[in-house]
């Protein structure tokens, strides 16, 4: 597995472990106090490591190829996943997935970003970067959803929409401001899960929702961190100083009423245990469409409203 640089003091603290557990097994030694002390560090190393988490630390996180995906979502918290392709336009787009679902029940349309985690997965998914049919066809999903009165789920997991210059010749800024509008009326309750990267518009595009929850360890923002360090300080090793500067890790952007709810993962992030990861996944997306879908149409429509007019803070001299 892919090792982040702050866990190597936790990695050679496995190693050591497991070196003493072999000489037991193969030379019959007791060490069971040496093991007991290893664990011990091992267990306070971790604690002290994954609760102090940096923002710039949680961007890696949110980045690890290990970590559970939209579709592993699907595959764990959803059932009788019917995908439906094309934006009637165009043609497809792989690296937004999206079709009909049933989770704990309850039908619902799901779309979301995927990425790949090698390198033919990610040609095929374009790195999770959708172009303009990827948000087109996002669109005539959430369409269907409505004709049918299905609540729409909202994957986002996007360092950002595909920049290339095909992309901006099928008007890509267009598709996204087009999401943005439908979606703030579409009356069927949406929930949006930021399950690893929230990058730029590319997240916008399909995070306008009744509730925006976020993973533990995901990221939200306007720009990635590399990209603000080169226009602020001109270089991109400036970047755990941009992220700690731009607010966008889960607990800060709910302290400032950004998002709705923060999800929890196992210790050390999602990919140690997509299982448990899926798990609470599952659980806040469930109570969160409870709530939405026992409102009217007028309630949820003026209260999606309200929550966006309220973003944003302001001193007065």
């Amino acid at each position: 597995m892919q090792l982040l640089e702050f866990e190597k003091p936790i990695a050679e603290l496995e190693r050591e472990l497991e070196k003493l557990r072999s000489k037991t097994s193969s030379q019959n030694i007791d060490m069971s106090e040496e093991i007991a002390m290893i664990e011990d560090k091992l267990a306070a190393t971790r604690l002290a490591i994954y609760e102090t988490l940096t923002p710039w630390q949680r961007v890696q996180i949110a980045r690890h190829t290990q970590r559970p995906f939209m579709l592993d979502y699907l595959a764990h918290s959803f059932s009788d996943f019917c995908e439906l392709h094309g934006d009637r336009r165009i043609g497809d787009d792989h690296s937004m997935p999206g079709g009909f679902a049933r989770i704990d029940g309850r039908a619902v349309v799901v779309i979301g970003h995927q990425k790949g985690r090698d390198t033919k997965e990610n040609l095929l998914r374009n790195f999770g970067s959708a172009h303009p049919e990827g948000y087109r066809k996002a669109l005539r999903l959430m369409k269907l959803a409505e004709k049918f009165g299905l609540p729409v789920v909202a994957l986002i997991d996007t360092p950002g929409a595909f920049p290339g210059i095909g992309a901006e010749e099928r008007n890509i800024a267009e598709a996204i401001a087009r999401n943005l509008r439908e979606m703030m009326v579409l009356r069927v309750p949406i929930v949006a899960v930021v399950l690893g990267e929230g990058g730029s518009g590319g997240a916008l595009g399909i995070g306008v929702a009744d509730r925006v929850l976020m993973m533990e360890n995901a990221y939200y923002s306007v720009i990635s961190p590399e990209g603000c360090a080169a226009i602020l300080w001109k270089h991109r090793k400036h970047a755990p100083e941009a992220a700690e500067a731009m607010k966008l890790a889960a607990p800060d952007l709910k302290e400032l009423g950004l998002i709705d709810d923060v999800i929890p993962e196992p210790v050390g992030g999602a990919h140690h245990a997509h299982d448990e990861a899926a798990e609470a996944f599952k659980g806040a997306v469930l109570k969160h469409l409870d709530e939405l879908c026992a409102l009217s149409v007028d309630d949820l429509l003026e209260k999606r409203y309200t929550k966006f007019r309220s973003f944003g803070e302001w001193l007065e001299a």
